[in-house]
């Protein structure tokens, strides 16, 4: 199916899915406070309500992408999200904070949806197209996370936090018989058994070109976690006092940098993937200095937020093109065993920048997301050298064995 073009509406599809799936997961952040009231959960346990879905996340992508390298994807996108409509479903209808709590973790373990979406379009892309249609879909992504924030937060002071919830189902149930009956075909032939591709999965993790992908991915998201688990605190302190409604429209901000970056993936295509990362990397090591400015410049702020966020959909659009063209045969492992480094960096900054903020104030969150940027570009100036390495060694081994 690579050598098909891939139509506007398949693209603008895959992109909603990306989009209302990771949103299932995220959508809860703004609105904890009414959640716990309502469901009698203690303040101090509220991140639980993120944190299942994070959970149930990180268990799908080691557990049900791989299936994406062993059944249609296509059917396997359309049931995955009919289960996301209902775990979403089970929350919005909740009596008791145990029930959210199951809903929120089916969501959760169904919204990989999105890893086999992304797997999906590479595999029906042709070479040239691949990197340009991955930053599309992608990009459903980033809207996802940070359109959540603003989206949610107006549902739920029009009817209530089990509005979005509610919301997300419909729209969940709605594109899986969207994508069963519009997508085109998934044929597979030679499918290994799922124990094999259990394996490789793991396997992923010897490799250089997926480890050093991966390690960036880990400090890229984690860089990313600090900055948007931590800005409201201070943002609704002094000196700026700012309402939950005004610090989510920070993620229109975050929004234009990641759209900036859906031509990346054309970059890739044109053979710069590993260049546009290190520049790109280099940007988000700058957008500390702007965002480090907090505690006086707002303007500021929001430059380093575009910043930030054009940097990371860049450098992620990048990865995951040059892991489906390293790993062809089985992208959905790739993509999954990919994203296990982001749910660990995500869930690394997000811990970390509330407990820095607590001592430190502002500064500790501001050197900590540098630092992580720092050491994703010193990973992405190794990784590139040894991987010209291996290169020369090869091309060496090929003249070794030419015919004189």
């Amino acid at each position: 199916m690579g050598g098909v073009l891939v139509s506007w509406r398949t693209r603008l599809l895959l992109a909603v899915v990306c989009g209302v799936a990771v949103a299932s997961v995220y959508a809860g952040q703004p609105v904890l406070g009414p959640m716990g009231r309502d469901l009698g959960v203690p303040v101090d346990s509220l991140g639980w309500f993120v944190a299942t879905g994070q959970l149930g996340y990180l268990a799908g992508l080691v557990l049900l992408v791989p299936l994406g390298d062993m059944l249609d994807r296509r059917r396997l996108i359309a049931a995955h999200l009919a289960l996301v409509a209902a775990g979403t479903a089970i929350t919005a209808a909740a009596p008791v904070a145990g029930a959210a709590f199951a809903g929120l973790a089916a969501a959760g373990v169904f919204a990989v949806v999105v890893q086999t979406a992304v797997a999906y379009t590479a595999s029906i892309s042709p070479p040239a197209e691949r990197g340009r249609n991955l930053g599309i879909v992608t990009s459903g992504v980033v809207i996802g996370i940070l359109g959540a924030r603003v989206i949610a937060g107006v549902l739920a002071d029009l009817w209530g936090w089990r509005s979005i919830y509610l919301a997300l189902a419909v729209l969940a149930a709605v594109l899986a018989l969207l994508a069963l009956t519009l997508l085109p075909a998934d044929v597979r032939r030679d499918t290994a058994p799922y124990g094999q591709v259990l394996r490789s999965f793991g396997g992923l993790f010897a490799q250089p070109v997926f480890l050093s992908r991966g390690l960036i991915a880990f400090f890229l998201f984690a860089s990313f976690g600090t900055l948007w688990s931590g800005m409201a605190l201070p943002l609704a302190g002094a000196p700026w006092h700012l309402s939950e409604a005004r610090i989510g429209l920070f993620g229109l901000a975050g929004l234009a940098g990641a759209l900036g970056a859906a031509r990346s993936g054309r970059w890739g295509d044109a053979g710069h993937a590993r260049r546009v990362t290190g520049i790109a990397l280099a940007l988000l090591l700058a957008s500390w200095t702007a965002i480090g400015q907090l505690s006086w410049s707002l303007p500021l702020l929001i430059l380093g937020v575009i910043l930030l966020d054009f940097a990371v959909q860049a450098v992620h659009v990048s990865n995951q093109h040059t892991l489906t063209a390293a790993y062809p045969e089985r992208t959905s492992t790739t993509i999954g065993a990919y994203m296990v480094f982001y749910s660990l960096g995500s869930a690394l900054g997000a811990a970390a920048t509330t407990a820095l903020f607590g001592a430190a104030g502002w500064l500790g969150p501001t050197v900590l997301g540098a630092t992580l940027a720092l050491c994703a570009l010193v990973t992405w100036a190794v990784g590139a050298r040894t991987v010209g390495r291996v290169a020369r060694r090869n091309r060496c081994n090929l003249m070794e064995v030419r015919p004189h």
